[in-house]
């Protein structure tokens, strides 16, 4: 039963039990993500997957649910925030088997393409209604930090669950995790979850959803080519037909009294802090990978205990989310932000320490700064995105947030990942003995993987050689990327500090600053049940 505060209504045992439903199936779907590199080398022997084959397996989902984030945010506006979450878990359910029992590549693949497509539907509806459900300010922002702290958490329980599922499962295993989470959500959200939708939205623009799927495609798939193989005419060329058909895209959404994207969202300074912040701290994901990369290929650890090294900055991290909104209640968000970026950057100072024979615990520590002091962000902006739109463009907004993250992380990838590539590559000639094949020297050069594998068909001495160097320029590199990471730090401190100064303390004074938007129709847009 709801209670009463002020002027706004308290979220009760109902909301809270709907906030769980909501926060499974990020959990599993988080796990699902980390344990496919995991599963990966048993999917390619057992289907016979060749390479192009492997990297569509894993790239595909990433691809479909970036494209569809927009497209499903404003659809789930429109007829039923509910309605489509459902809809698309139920689709998870039957993608999420149709992967575990493929017997080709092929079937695979689209399997993942289906799997991203659904999973577009869930995090901008699930988003959009946690903000129908908690009403007060301080109940919303803690509900989102509880999300994204589940979302974090799979990421950390994905190695281990997927170590173990593997060790005494087929791979299929690994795609029925979220089964009956998702059913659980199926049978229960039609109890727990209200229904909203905007009676006034109008039709989807399929010319706008053409254009978007034409703009953010071509981009992702251009940055992850130029993340794996440099600059390449190609992705490069791709990349600019995206931008040219965005800006169509733009252009059209200024003109449509119902547009797919409505940019007049942009109008509110939170909302276009909070948006920029996050598509800065998400660059930064690349110093995850190369810590991850370190652990293995430096250190020569398993994913299992690389996983559980990297465990503790995980941990850090989830804890960061879920206390950040309790802190912001009386510290202003700015300067908690800012604070929690600054640790960030000192973590990333500690990275850049890390030497190849140096003790782990600088790394791990650096790692907890790294993710602590990351936390506030995307907890607290993740509430100030949603709570600065009006009610009816909630998923419309979430949905700009999901992809903006996707456009960053791969964004990040591709820059960030291309300096520790070219500072290795620089590093790492001159341990390459010359009497080497021209393939085996490309292989070396390509990346420090390459290099192991080469390694291991030379004699002691000189595969020793080429490992020494070809660890120490990668680490090297590693350097490279944590400082620019913490440079962005940096970076973002001031954006948040001056754009977001005048946000109080959460509940302080209840200033959503949701925008102004003539044709939304106030208190008339909601169905519950």
């Amino acid at each position: 039963m709801n209670a009463v505060k002020g002027n706004e209504i308290q979220a009760g045992i109902r909301e809270w039990t709907g906030l769980a439903v909501l926060a499974l199936p990020a959990l599993l779907v988080s796990i699902d993500l980390s344990v496919m590199i995991l599963a990966l080398p048993h999917i390619g022997a057992d289907l016979g997957a060749d390479s192009a084959q492997q990297l569509w397996i894993i790239d595909i989902y990433g691809f479909m649910l970036a494209g569809f984030l927009i497209t499903m945010g404003t659809l789930g506006d429109r007829i039923g925030r509910r309605k489509l979450l459902l809809l698309g878990g139920s689709a998870f359910v039957i993608a999420s088997i149709l992967a575990a029992f493929s017997r080709s590549a092929e079937m695979l693949i689209l399997a993942r393409a289906l799997l991203g497509i659904a999973g577009a539907t869930v995090s901008p509806s699930t988003l959009a209604l946690i903000s129908n459900m908690f009403r007060d300010q301080k109940q919303r922002s803690l509900a989102v930090g509880i999300w994204l702290m589940c979302s974090m958490g799979g990421m950390a329980l994905g190695p281990v669950i997927g170590g173990i599922m593997l060790d005494h499962f087929w791979w299929g295993a690994v795609f029925l995790l979220g089964v009956p989470v998702k059913l659980l959500l199926v049978i229960t959200g039609p109890l727990l979850l209200p229904e909203y939708r905007h009676p006034e939205s109008g039709r989807i623009d399929l010319t706008s959803v053409l254009l978007s799927l034409g703009t953010i495609l071509p981009v992702i798939y251009g940055l992850k080519e130029i993340a794996k193989h440099g600059l390449q005419i190609v992705p490069l060329l791709l990349i600019l037909a995206g931008a040219v058909l965005g800006a169509v895209f733009i252009s059209r959404q200024r003109s449509l009294s119902s547009p797919l994207l409505d940019l007049r969202l942009f109008t509110s300074p939170g909302f276009s802090a909070a948006l920029g912040g996050m598509f800065g701290i998400t660059l930064t994901g690349a110093t995850m990978l190369f810590v991850a990369q370190h652990l293995q290929f430096v250190q020569g650890l398993s994913p299992l205990e690389a996983g559980l090294y990297m465990l503790p900055g995980v941990i850090a991290s989830m804890a960061g989310m879920f206390l950040s909104p309790l802190i912001a209640r009386r510290i202003r968000p700015a300067r908690l932000i800012g604070t929690g970026l600054f640790i960030s950057a000192i973590g990333c100072l500690l990275l850049t320490q890390v030497g190849v024979e140096s003790d782990l615990t600088i790394l791990v520590i650096g790692y907890i700064f790294f993710n602590i002091g990351s936390a506030p962000l995307p907890s607290l902006s993740s509430d100030l995105v949603i709570g600065s739109a009006p009610p009816e463009k909630a998923g419309s907004a979430a949905s700009m947030l999901q992809t903006s993250g996707e456009f960053a992380f791969a964004l990040g990838i591709a820059v960030l990942g291309s300096i520790g590539t070219i500072i290795y590559r620089d590093q790492v000639a001159s341990s390459i003995p010359t009497d080497l094949p021209a393939a085996s020297v490309q292989a070396s050069r390509d990346s420090l993987a390459g290099a192991v594998t080469v390694a291991e068909g030379l004699s002691e001495q000189i595969g020793t050689a080429l490992l020494t160097g070809a660890r120490e320029a990668f680490t090297g590199g590693m350097h490279a990327v944590a400082a620019a990471s913490g440079a962005i730090m940096l970076g973002i401190i001031i954006l948040v500090m001056t754009q977001l100064r005048y946000v109080q303390p959460i509940g302080e004074t209840q200033s959503n600053q949701a925008v102004s938007i003539p044709e939304a129709v106030p208190g008339a847009d909601e169905e519950t049940s």
